[in-house]
């Protein structure tokens, strides 16, 4: 055991671990050593001075669910964008679970949209589940507000691929492009552009929204 799986092991708690185990089907019970995410971020603060971080960034693949989650958290923190794309093109084929997906959210990212959106395109366009996953998160995080163009939406709609976790983030883009952009996004319910089951779970996830208004939500459940 290294020390770093040491340390996260005195921050463990048994219970959790189960209970992240039940929320991850994917990935087996052992690989969870249990240490909830605000400890594990304020672990984080600390470790990232540390200079064996940077070598830890660099052991790849992990033995541990915690490990991946504390990997994804110290990208998401990294300032210099040359080399978080260069750690996060790393680590995305290591990826194995939506939770480690969706804390990868580098900060950065933002100083950087004219050259991350050609990224992006490609983490889309992969085969991978969550490289494909994380590519329309990051679509819908950076793309959707002032950055927003309307031929961004086909991105996701071009996606064939039949993976739950790919769906799932399909449906959550267009029903958070709804509540931004409605106007463009709309037509795209309307001539159900969308694969069935994502079509319905995108109303539904729309629906369930409080940047919706009731008349938006009448009418899009009239369009299932």
């Amino acid at each position: 055991m290294t020390d770093l799986q040491k340390k996260l092991f005195e921050l463990s708690d048994k219970q959790y671990a189960s209970f992240q185990a039940k929320l991850i089907p994917n990935v087996s019970r052992e690989k969870f050593i249990g240490v909830r995410v605000p400890v594990l971020r304020k672990f984080a603060k600390e470790f990232e001075k540390e200079p064996e971080c940077r070598d830890f960034l660099n052991a790849l693949p992990h033995t541990y669910y915690d490990e991946n989650l504390l990997h994804s958290i110290l990208l998401s923190k990294m300032k210099d964008y040359d080399q978080c794309i260069s750690a996060v093109e790393n680590f995305l084929p290591y990826i194995d679970n939506w939770a480690v997906c969706d804390t990868l959210s580098p900060k950065v990212f933002n100083k950087h949209r004219d050259k991350l959106i050609f990224r992006i395109k490609d983490w889309i366009a992969s085969d991978k589940t969550y490289t494909c996953r994380f590519g329309i998160g990051m679509l819908m995080i950076h793309y959707l507000d002032k950055d927003f163009k309307p031929e961004y939406l086909e991105l996701p709609c071009e996606v064939d691929s039949e993976e739950y976790y790919v769906k799932m983030m399909v449906a959550w883009y267009y029903a958070t492009a709804l509540a931004k952009q409605w106007d463009m996004t709309i037509p795209y319910i309307e001539e159900h552009r969308l694969p069935e089951w994502i079509h319905k779970k995108t109303i539904q996830k729309a629906c369930e929204s409080y940047r919706i208004t009731d008349e938006q939500k009448t009418y899009l459940r009239g369009l299932r």
